[in-house]
């Protein structure tokens, strides 16, 4: 089968702390994307809300957090950088950031965007983590349902910088479903955006425990769906919180193929071959032959154990 290279990198995010400003995190990123470009990627994949501290942490009024940390336009002033250096150098790249819609809707958002500068994707994230109400005595809190929505747009694959490339955010890599659906679509390269705190505020989930079931999520959807994963993390200590690293670049063998080394700004890279992602479709899971959907109706009749379909489960 003939070979189909790719370039893939992954730019990982040290902490962005509370008093940083947008301008220093978008030198940051254009510097990463530099570097990317002299490896010879032709993407670069940036963490989950890659322009701020990870707010979801603080408890504070809609209004505070719209008016500190979410975007009214893509590219904004301070943004256009980012596009103007993708054009330059010919390379495509994905970001993760808050989204304000100009009618008022907030969605933790992605975009996908090519070797012009332009944008060709969005993605908004659909599995929201966390909580919508104050947890007194947290040592922080997880307020995706507080200040996000959930996405209105689905899992979607865009045919672009001759590869088909698929998005999703963060707790999105831990639901098997978000995979299939890509799949499904013939995703030879999934994106995905991350910012996971190393404590579990909920129960005492060993922090070791935590990065092994990040990777294996990775590498299982990787060798299932027969797709490249480019994950990029923003890690370290934030504010006093810490978030892991483990930023990696997955062959569609479910294998590791480059690792960050460190919880700073740091970009890996991976010369893929996507034709890899074919040998696996045509040989191991070939869905056209093999898949039997009529067996699997509770996937879209089931929330949760037992629930029919709109149900929440008991939070109790």
């Amino acid at each position: 089968m003939m070979k189909r290279p790719f370039g893939i990198a992954v730019a990982q995010l040290g902490p962005i702390q509370p008093s940083d400003s947008r301008a220093s995190a978008v030198a940051r990123l254009v510097e990463m994307m530099r570097e990317a470009a002299s490896l010879g990627a032709r993407m670069v994949v940036f963490p989950e809300l890659a322009l701020t501290t990870f707010f979801p942490r603080y408890w504070m009024s809609d209004e505070d957090a719209i008016e500190r940390y979410f975007e009214k336009s893509m590219p904004s002033a301070q943004t256009q950088i980012l596009f103007d250096t993708s054009k330059n150098l010919g390379i495509g790249f994905y970001l993760g950031y808050a989204e304000l819609t100009t009618d008022g809707h907030r969605f933790n958002t992605s975009i996908l965007v090519d070797q012009t500068g332009k944008i060709v994707g969005r993605y908004r994230k659909i599995h929201l983590p966390g909580h919508a109400d104050h947890k007194v005595g947290k040592p922080f809190q997880h307020l995706e349902k507080k200040y996000f929505e959930v996405g209105n747009e689905g899992f979607h694959v865009w045919q672009t910088m001759d590869a088909r490339i698929g998005m999703c955010l963060c707790n999105d890599r831990r639901w098997t479903e978000t995979w299939r659906v890509l799949a499904l679509q013939g995703a030879d390269i999934v994106a995905v955006g991350y910012n996971t705190p190393s404590v579990n505020i909920h129960w005492p989930e060993p922090p070791h425990l935590r990065m092994h079931s990040h990777l294996i999520s990775l590498q299982a959807a990787a060798y299932q769906n027969t797709t490249w994963i480019a994950a990029a993390g923003k890690a370290g200590l934030e504010d006093g919180c810490h978030l892991f690293a483990g930023s990696v670049i997955v062959s569609p063998a479910g294998e590791i193929l480059a690792q960050t080394q460190s919880e700073d700004d740091e970009v890996i890279y991976c010369k893929a071959d996507l034709a890899l992602a074919d040998t696996f479709r045509q040989h191991i899971f070939n869905y056209g032959a093999h898949r039997r959907p009529e067996h699997y109706r509770l996937i879209t009749e089931r929330t949760g154990v037992g629930d029919p379909l709109g149900k929440e489960p008991d939070p109790s």
